[in-house]
């Protein structure tokens, strides 16, 4: 049974709740290749990233609790511990043992409590959830929430705000959280999921047609490592259906150092997976807008 689906109206509401906490990211207008193309700038957002959003939507929905605990391969978790610190409540992370060395560092740096558990985020999350039911503590998940869906449709909102010619998004798709947001936040534009070649699970279930199990091998899988999409946002997605692509480690990592390369854009791989398919041509539009996302691994330029 799913609960029920966010909608834009949730999206404007929730943009209200977090405005006082959140950054509200600039766009930046360029030519790449003789082409027009804007760059949202989420890797800015105080956590170096979108999960903030969607973290604090989910903590003000209702009464404030005591503590939460949820489950992350490292954005998801900044975001919540600093969530929690913003609200002054406490917060239990569990990460699998693949956690970057700067994720883990930053959760901890809020002051919630890490755990590492298994190898991977979906072990961590069945932990996590264990935990939770234990000490009877909220669980806030890291997409596959109505409120969370919600929260992170506020960037596709400022977008269309920020840059009303713009009539594309691009976004880069782990459990969907993002791009359901961003597909009732940002109007009547066309939505673009990009997911990389190894960490492909929106793909997967578009063509089977529901959620199912899809493998998490990529050098963006601290970011976009689930290993199946929210049944929310597959829900909210197959009313509105996004155009996909997918893109290779190779072109990621290209992307990546071309945004620092072009406009000194520091960002994980993650970040620079929609960059990567638009400059491969996967993007339909005449002027697409790209939101660059996040900033929380280790990074060095050419």
């Amino acid at each position: 049974m799913i609960e029920t689906l966010p909608t834009a109206g949730d999206v404007a509401e929730a943009a209200n709740r977090i405005a006082p906490y959140v950054r509200r990211t600039p766009v930046l207008e360029a030519v790449v290749d003789g082409r027009p193309v804007t760059l949202k700038l989420e890797q800015l957002q105080l956590t170096g990233s979108f999960k903030l959003r969607g973290a604090l939507n989910a903590l003000l929905g209702g009464p404030l609790p005591e503590h939460v605990v949820t489950a992350s391969g490292g954005n998801h978790g900044i975001g919540v511990a600093t969530a929690a610190r913003l609200l002054g409540i406490g917060a239990t992370i569990a990460v699998p043992e693949s956690v970057p060395p700067d994720k883990e560092r930053r959760i901890a740096a809020t002051g919630a409590t890490v755990v590492r558990h298994g190898e991977r985020y979906a072990e961590a999350e069945r932990h996590a959830r264990d935990l939770a039911r234990r000490d009877g503590l909220p669980y806030v998940p890291a997409y596959d929430a109505a409120a969370v869906v919600a929260g992170q449709g506020t960037v596709g909102l400022e977008i269309a705000e920020q840059a009303p010619g713009c009539d594309t998004v691009v976004v880069a798709v782990g459990g969907g959280g993002l791009i359901s947001g961003v597909t009732l936040g940002a109007g009547p534009r066309t939505v673009v999921g990009v997911e990389p070649a190894g960490c492909a699970c929106l793909h997967a279930a578009v063509a089977a047609g529901e959620p199912v199990d899809s493998p998490v091998a990529s050098v963006s899988a601290s970011a976009l490592g689930a290993t199946r999409v929210g049944r929310i946002p597959f829900a909210v997605l197959e009313k509105s259906p996004p155009v996909l692509a997918m893109v290779d480690d190779e072109a990621t990592l290209a992307a990546r150092d071309r945004l620092w390369d072009e406009f000194r854009l520091a960002v994980e791989p993650a970040g620079a997976v929609p960059f990567a398919a638009w400059l491969a041509g996967d993007v339909p539009g005449d002027h697409p807008c790209l939101v660059v996302c996040g900033a929380n691994a280790p990074w060095r330029p050419l």
